[in-house]
């Protein structure tokens, strides 16, 4: 979209053409466009300014249509003249049921009926909603306020337009599920028949918000998800389903190792496919363009590639694994230097010889979703359209006009649903709607629709970091830490900030409350092998890590794990993880016996501003752990949608129990050696435990949930099976050789 001046609006001309108009003709103000109810298309939008105007372009609704491009600031509800609420939704849905929480955050304030709210799809427009980054269960926590007032200045509007019409006070009119009334007179009118009159109110900048206490929507069962029934019949649209006239299908041969650059190949017998249209090289391997995906992936297989080898990444796994643990003991120095995140006392001074000390080692993961990755792009001159799952739908669209050779403003870039992400489609370099821009750039004028398979994802894509933890605390004489020494060693995810991502759920630890000696350093190798966010990121290894161990510090001091947590948080001050401790624990019934063969394991963990407890069952055979139930307790601030809450941690425990039993991407002479679900398992149905969600009451700003379930799970089961056998866990996963990875028994 172009720049355009404070005096421009755009308008529609007879063909159907967005184009610009004069809007002092009309004494449309911008201010009043932007927050002031513009009735445009017979609907309402509203939406929140918290700054002064930008300038932008942008465009009303389409008249009479459900598609629409937002105004400068984004109206983020649209209500129809029938009484529907459309709320806009910003935030990538990748099963993790952000629309449903973010539209009842707006329905709450504005007393709209839910069951009449319809989420729509926000375009991507950096000046109307800020940067589109799903990530980081951030996306309640971010938008919390701002829909709020949202909602409230659109009541407020129809509160004003009932107490002008019918000639009575606005304190004398009250709103419900989208019905406007005055009790005294029993005058009722719905939001489309206010809808006109709405429009020409006057929003306030301070609207009045609720009370937690005032809430009906908010915290109740009513908050479902929309996306349901779609699901479950196969109406949804996923980048997938995409099918557009003359549309070609594209996959890419790529390097069997990282870095490998492509030397020659023999396209012959790929040409020869029936259906294969076009082969030729782009930056990172070979495109086969072909009219259908069985063509495309036969001339795929048809190829003769051969890979320069000479600067391709060549280390395996275990030389990687083996180079850290020298790098954390202090045995590599001068290779890559550490970087201290939290110091306090006098590091340098000898720690006790009977500290406790161990090491943890990690390995690569993949992120696996149930969509492999894919993308439609066309380009028409410089004009480019997409289709995409874009978990950071801001970036890519730079991304896509870089490489189309044109700008931000003339990419369409349209975001799907995807069927998952966990972190992939947010890789920084978003690898596969690069390359799907460069073929499309190829082919100017045809739509091209790129997708990876599964096997590709695994061996070409990004992953979660090799990590490697090496703990050393010596106890105080109440059994307590006195001194706490911890290396990280572990790829950055980020060209700058020292990697902080590797120190999340360390830094700052309660559990250094007792401690007058802490010492904690992260080492940041460069390594070839390709690493990005995973679904809680460094909290997917922190957290069994401290958890972990401090079960064996509780061993030591002859200690209750949960008693000695307890202690620690009350020095700590720390109340919310105390809060989901004791509901786990009473709700669990931690400290009652179990059957013979049978323990639990408790892991308390804060991510990304969630406090999450988890008490696992578990029990051995012949070394295997079996779970048969987790109970979690869970603080994430005031709960906008308990189900959709229970649901997040149930899927969190599933993703996080399938990564400690079995994930475990190895490479081998800098090749993956995994490719699909047979040797990259996932629990199965049979293997799910028994979860119990409890939601803590809070009055706190709300935080996210798509990540937090995930961390305490690996520690949990870990802390059982210490429990059952007193040998604490070396290594994840936990069926890698299961004896190999654990140390002898503690005396």
């Amino acid at each position: 979209m172009s720049s355009m001046t404070e005096d421009t609006v755009m308008k529609q001309d007879d063909d159907g053409e967005t184009v610009a108009d004069d809007k002092r003709a009309s004494g449309l103000t911008r201010r009043r466009l932007l927050i002031g109810g513009a009735l445009a298309g017979g609907a309402l939008l509203v939406g929140y300014v918290a700054t002064h105007p930008m300038e932008t372009a942008g465009a009303l609704l389409s008249a009479g249509g459900r598609d629409f491009e937002p105004g400068p600031f984004g109206p983020y509800i649209r209500i129809e003249s029938d009484g529907r609420v459309g709320i806009v939704n910003p935030q990538q849905e990748m099963g993790q049921g952000i629309h449903a929480g973010l539209a009842a955050i707006v329905a709450e304030e504005l007393d709209a009926d839910w069951d009449k709210v319809e989420i729509l799809p926000a375009p991507v427009d950096f000046s109307a909603y800020g940067p589109q980054l799903t990530g980081g269960s951030q996306g309640i926590a971010t938008h919390w306020d701002k829909l709020r007032r949202t909602g409230a200045a659109a009541r407020t509007m129809f509160v004003a337009a009932a107490a002008s019409r019918w000639g009575v006070g606005q304190g004398e009119i009250s709103v419900s599920n989208g019905v406007v009334s005055h009790p005294s007179s029993a005058r009722r009118a719905t939001f489309g028949d206010l809808l006109a009159d709405a429009a020409r109110q006057t929003p306030p900048q301070e609207p009045t918000l609720k009370r937690p206490e005032q809430f009906t929507l908010i915290g109740t069962p009513r908050v479902q998800r929309k996306d349901s029934l779609p699901k479950s019949t196969g109406a949804q649209t996923y980048t997938q389903d995409v099918q557009l006239p003359d549309m070609l299908v594209a996959v890419v041969a790529h390097s069997p190792r990282f870095g490998g650059k492509l030397a020659r190949f023999d396209d012959r017998d790929a040409r020869r496919v029936t259906g294969v249209v076009d082969v030729f090289a782009i930056e990172t391997g070979v495109a086969v363009l072909a009219r259908n995906t069985a063509a495309a992936l036969k001339g795929r297989d048809a190829l003769r590639v051969e890979w320069e080898k000479a600067e391709a990444e060549h280390r395996s796994s275990a030389e990687i694994s083996t180079w850290y643990a020298e790098l954390a003991a202090g045995e590599a120095q001068g290779e890559v230097e550490p970087l201290v995140f939290e110091s306090r006392g006098n590091a340098e001074a000898p720690q006790h010889r009977g500290a406790f000390e161990t090491t943890i080692d990690f390995p690569y993961l993949a992120h696996a979703p149930m969509e492999t990755l894919d993308c439609v792009a066309q380009v028409d001159g410089t004009r480019v359209t997409m289709w995409s799952g874009a978990h950071h739908a801001t970036a890519d669209r730079v991304l896509a006009a870089f490489n189309a050779r044109t700008l931000p403003g003339r990419v369409d870039l349209n975001v799907l649903m995807a069927g998952g992400s966990f972190g992939r489609r947010g890789a920084l370099s978003s690898d596969y709607l690069v390359e799907c821009m460069r073929i499309a750039r190829r082919v100017e004028s045809r739509p091209v629709k790129l997708f990876w398979t599964r096997e590709d994802e695994m061996a070409a894509g990004y992953y979660r970091p090799l990590a490697h933890h090496r703990v050393a605390v010596a106890l105080d004489d109440d059994g307590f830490p006195a001194d706490w020494r911890h290396h990280i060693v572990s790829q950055s995810l980020l060209p700058v900030g020292g990697n902080a991502e590797a120190c999340e759920g360390v830094a700052g630890s309660p559990y250094f409350t007792t401690a007058s000696t802490v010492d904690c350093r992260v080492t940041s190798p460069d390594l070839g092998i390709p690493v990005t966010f995973w679904r809680s990121v460094g909290h997917s290894h922190t957290a069994m890590t401290m958890e972990h161990v401090v079960d064996q510090l509780a061993a030591r001091a002859g200690r209750d794990p949960a008693d000695y947590r307890r202690e620690l948080y009350r020095r700590a001050g720390a109340d919310r993880r105390l809060g989901v401790l004791e509901e786990a624990c009473a709700k669990s019934g931690w400290g009652t016996p179990l059957e013979d063969g049978w323990a639990r394991g408790l892991a308390v963990h804060e991510c990304f501003g969630s406090f999450v407890a988890q008490v696992a069952e578990v029990r051995l055979t012949e070394g295997r752990p079996i779970v048969r139930r987790v109970v979690a307790a869970v603080d994430c601030g005031i709960a906008i949608s308990p189900d959709q809450i229970a649901a997040q941690v149930e899927g969190g425990i599933g993703f996080g129990l399938s990564a400690a039993l079995y994930g475990c991407i190895t490479i081998n002479d800098g090749q993956v050696q995994q490719s699909n679900f047979d040797d990259y398992p996932v629990v199965r149905m049979n293997e799910m435990p028994a979860i119990e969600t409890h939601i803590l009451p809070s009055a706190e700003l709300p935080t996210g949930m798509g990540e937090p379930g995930v961390a305490p799970i690996a520690p949990a089961v870990a802390n059982a099976m210490f429990a059952l056998s007193g040998r604490p866990v070396r290594s994840l996963p936990l069926l890698r050789g299961t004896t190999a990875n654990l140390l002898p028994a503690i005396d």
